[in-house]
């Protein structure tokens, strides 16, 4: 019988994150302040960061050491297990080998919780009491949630209207482990009731949830904000994914040629492929792949300039791949891919040439994502779906191409509280959004001026 799972020991969970900026070929560009344009300082982050986190999110240093209570919380889960596809592989009937790191085994089912433990634990340390938050499709809010009560921390989640409605069960666990959640657009801040003004029938999107949770934060002395994906300190704490499938790899036998990873904000895929792109930077490393939502396609047709973090203004401008911060996407059910920009990191990736992308309708990406339950017999999450569809479509190539690749993607999370989804899908009701150009022209023509140049 041929070994399918290889797995490490508690020991074995890495002692330190990687940091990718120490290896880039240029810097990261700086974060500016939403009003002035001008690069922020550390007093402008202090409003809603505590001090280490705002350390790593400007280090250059390429090891950051993970904390003892950190990694002691990480244990209750990690490492996760790196799982050779074998049954999906014979389906296929495809020469390729394909791999998945299976972060769906985490407490809250997704690889979010890897950077919520470190947030909230630096948070505990700058004496924070309360938390406040977005989330999308609530793999985030709940993650969130589940460190807090780790910590002994509160939490307020500001959940995306269309997902609120969506996946009432992941909701259902925030409260659980002791967090608020509601829907947003919400009455409880000024952003938030100035939209609903404008349109009280908006299905929400994750730049306005961002706005009402830096409000909240910015307006409470006990209160922080933590995001979960975009900021460097949040890929930095995702790089313990592909640090272990590094040594996981290894006990295969086997050298990745495809790293595949769904990108809404760019943690999850960050997380995978971070360790391996000095080499790719260095022409010999893995092709690194990037699966977007037709609907919010941000690396495939964005634009590569500084804008706000959130819909209203009020979070810092960030140079990224950007849709326009007024942008908000049709309500598919990848709720956690519905982000008008692209991690800052993950766009000079792509920028430099070394981060493909690719994007597919959500009927595709179902579409695999059943052919992976069928196969595997593990549920995916709708944003799972997408990585999945890309390995596929990697491996049905090798089987007309012969050729014999090493293609591994990051299981990003478990499609358990998205059983509607699979259930509309299933009766042929899933709706698939062609999104005009012109939707997204007039978006990026409202973009914010910063002081640093950019170039395309």
């Amino acid at each position: 019988m041929h070994d399918n799972r290889y797995t490490l020991s508690v020991s074995e969970i890495p002692d330190a994150w990687y940091n990718l900026a120490a290896d880039l070929p240029e810097p990261i560009p700086p974060h500016c302040h939403p009003r002035t344009g001008e690069p922020v300082t550390p007093e402008d982050m202090a409003a809603i960061f505590p001090p280490a986190l705002i350390e790593q999110e400007v280090s250059t240093e390429r090891w950051i050491p993970i904390p003892d209570a950190v990694r002691e919380k990480l244990a209750i889960w990690r490492p996760s297990p790196l799982v050779r596809a074998r049954n999906l592989e014979k389906h296929l009937g495809t020469p390729a080998r394909i791999y998945y790191k299976n972060e769906g085994v985490s407490p809250a089912g997704s690889h979010k919780p890897n950077t919520a433990v470190a947030q909230v634990y630096y948070n505990k340390l700058a004496g924070i009491e309360r938390i406040a938050t977005e989330t999308g499709a609530g793999q985030w809010g709940s993650s969130l949630a589940f460190a807090c009560d780790l910590f002994g921390l509160s939490c307020k989640v500001y959940m995306v209207r269309i997902s609120y409605e969506q996946k009432p069960y992941r909701r259902s666990l925030m409260k659980l482990w002791g967090a608020e959640c509601i829907p947003s657009p919400s009455p409880d801040t000024q952003s938030g009731r100035s939209i609903l003004e404008k349109d009280p029938d908006t299905t929400g999107s994750l730049g306005i949830a961002i706005s009402e949770a830096v409000e909240d934060a910015a307006s409470h002395d006990n209160t922080n904000y933590a995001l979960g994906s975009v900021l460097n300190h949040v890929c930095t704490h995702q790089s313990i994914i592909g640090l272990e499938l590094k040594k996981q790899i290894a006990l295969a036998e086997d050298t990745p040629d495809v790293l595949i990873g769904c990108a809404g904000g760019g943690s999850n895929l960050a997380g995978l492929i971070w360790p391996y792109v000095k080499d790719t930077l260095d022409g010999k490393g893995p092709r690194l792949v990037a699966v977007e939502p037709s609907a919010c396609p941000t690396l495939t047709r964005g634009r590569y300039a500084y804008d706000y973090g959130d819909c209203v203004g009020m979070a810092p401008l960030a140079c990224m791949y950007t849709l326009g911060h007024g942008f908000v996407p049709s309500g598919i059910h990848a709720g956690g891919l519905r982000y008008h920009g692209m991690a800052p990191s993950v766009s000079l990736l792509a920028k430099l040439g070394a981060l493909e992308s690719v994007n597919y309708h959500q009927n595709a990406a179902f579409e695999a994502g059943v052919l992976f339950a069928r196969t595997e017999g593990i549920c995916p999450a709708p944003e799972t779906n997408h990585a999945i569809r890309a390995a596929i479509d990697e491996a049905v190539r090798c089987k007309q191409t012969g050729e014999e690749k090493c293609i591994v993607f990051n299981f990003s999370g478990h499609g358990h509280f998205d059983l509607l989804s699979y259930d509309k899908y299933l009766a042929g009701e899933l709706e698939d959004f062609d999104l005009p150009q012109e939707n997204i022209d007039k978006a990026l023509a409202d973009l914010p001026r910063a002081s640093v140049e950019v170039s395309a």
